[in-house]
């Protein structure tokens, strides 16, 4: 197999390396190795073809978390544009992303009760229904039609091309109509080897992957930065605190990538396993896509005996833009990180960029960015200039160059005009010791515009009240920063990727109509 740097496309990357090395695993499930893999991606290419699908045309994959999902995306997205889709989703939201991706069929598993099934009949859109053979090794199954000796790699080779889209995702759209982000090949090999370079990922490294596979980050981050770094991924079905620490143990893995939701679950469970914890033999720990509170951070790095390495990601960019360093490098709790791929810049609002300490608007540059969002010029002429792109987040560079995300744009709270950063509200509030989690956001104000709220869970056997956490919050913030509505919760709504989620919150918990 061919050198992994070389490789220009993903069909190019799945076919380099070591044949005979690991490439997905999964529990209670065989290896497949990473000729294993190419070879079951040439079979999905073909299968496409057979059915009509061609270069670049939209497949809507609607599985599980597992090997199975991570070998079916890589599959689509080698040879046409792999397009997952959140299998919890209702019949209403399969109708409306699947209109608007204009997809052309939908992988699902053979045995899934699922709406998309109505949905698609009323579409007329083709099932490409899967199926396991029994015994077969992670990742490897069957499609309607699927040939069991596809064309070699070298006459796939001649549909290669890093210019086609891979991958079609949308925005959150947590406050407007998502936005339809397609990425290119080269967008996410670019951002594949970013994350890899900031990791120094190699053949001996295997991520366990915990993230939804419907998501950027698990698919870049965990699946793809893996193997393009010649690695392996050991596939669960999903995130479960209670197996994480024995997945790791069976995994063998060197590192896994996680929202901070998810690290904190971990993490409770870890405590009470400190030494499964430790003999896990992590190289290190990541975290990505929303910030991590540097308490858990420190916590997470104690426990486990590894360095926490907060990157910074989004779908626009392929996932990554900027990292902390693993050691002898720097790494600054609280801080993303420095520019790690993309070249990074803080704007102010005429564009024009700003020094070292001045708070602004981060934008991006890089192979790794998005041509642009689909059908949509207003979001375009507005996110987009010259090759740089307006991410929508706050931040500031310090004098080593490293990047403070102080929060989304749409989420600072405006108190009367005074602006609140809600995350710097946490992690005030994290420095509790009966506190475990604490989710600062808006709530509407008729004279003031908007309030600060909060939504709190103590830890487990702690106590506190709202005037004790509000003394605490009063010693160390400005008053008009001080949480004025708090709110104690067993558990803090999240979203679909495990990410606490602001905008929004305040209807959510019933405090706005």
């Amino acid at each position: 197999m061919s050198d992994l740097r070389e490789a220009g496309s993903l069909a190019a990357v799945l076919a380099a390396g070591d044949g005979s090395a690991a490439a997905l695993l999964a529990p209670g499930r065989t290896t497949l190795t990473r000729a294993g893999l190419a070879l079951q991606a040439r079979r999905v290419a073909a299968t496409l073809a057979a059915h009509g699908i061609g270069r670049g045309e939209r497949v809507a994959i609607v599985l599980p978390n597992g090997p199975e999902m991570a070998a079916a995306f890589l599959g689509v997205a080698a040879h046409a544009s792999a397009a997952p889709l959140n299998p919890a989703y209702k019949a209403d939201e399969f109708a409306f992303y699947l209109d608007d991706l204009g997809a052309k069929a939908i992988v699902l598993a053979a045995d899934a009760d699922s709406p998309v099934r109505a949905v698609a009949g009323q579409r007329g859109l083709p099932l490409l229904e899967l199926t396991v053979p029994d015994t077969a090794p992670a990742g490897v199954f069957e499609l309607p039609g699927m040939p069991a000796t596809p064309p070699s790699a070298a006459e796939a080779a001649d549909l290669e091309a890093a210019d086609l889209e891979a991958l079609v995702l949308h925005t959150s759209g947590t406050t407007s109509r998502p936005k339809v982000v397609p990425l290119l090949q080269r967008n996410l090999l670019a951002s594949a080897r970013h994350i890899g370079d900031s990791l120094r990922l190699g053949p001996a490294d295997r991520c366990l992957n915990i993230m939804p596979l419907f998501h950027i980050h698990g698919l870049i981050a965990a699946v793809l930065s893996s193997l393009a770094s010649g690695g392996s991924v050991y596939c669960t079905p999903g995130f479960n605190a209670l197996k994480a620490i024995g997945w790791l143990g069976e995994s063998a893995a060197t590192w896994y990538t996680a929202v901070p939701t998810m690290h904190q679950a971990i993490l409770a469970r870890a405590e009470r396993q400190p030494e499964a914890a430790r003999e896990a033999g992590l190289r290190f720990i990541r975290s990505s896509s929303s910030s991590l509170p540097p308490q858990v951070m420190l916590a997470l790095e104690e426990t486990f005996g590894c360095p926490v390495i907060e990157s910074y990601g989004m779908t626009e960019a392929a996932h990554q833009m900027t990292s902390n360093q693993l050691p002898p490098g720097l790494r600054k709790p609280g801080t993303v990180g420095a520019p790690a791929g993309p070249e990074v810049r803080v704007l102010d609002e005429s564009w024009a960029p700003l020094p070292a300490g001045a708070i602004g608007e981060v934008a991006i540059k890089g192979p790794n960015v998005t041509p642009g969002y689909e059908a949509n010029p207003k979001a375009n002429a507005e996110s987009f200039r010259d090759g740089w792109f307006r991410t929508g987040d706050q931040g500031v560079f310090d004098d080593d160059g490293f990047l403070t995300i102080t929060g989304r744009l749409k989420e600072i709270i405006n108190r009367g005009g005074e602006k609140i950063s809600p995350r710097e509200v946490d992690e005030v509030l994290l420095d509790h010791p009966a506190v475990g989690q604490a989710v600062c956001f808006a709530l509407p104000h008729d004279k003031l515009g908007e309030e600060v709220a909060v939504a709190i869970v103590l830890r487990d056997g702690q106590a506190a009240d709202e005037a004790a956490l509000r003394d605490f919050a009063a010693a160390r913030l400005a008053a008009f920063k001080v949480p004025r509505r708090w709110v104690f919760l067993d558990e803090i709504p999240k979203g679909a990727t495990g990410k606490l989620q602001r905008i929004g919150l305040a209807k959510q918990l019933g405090l706005v109509g």
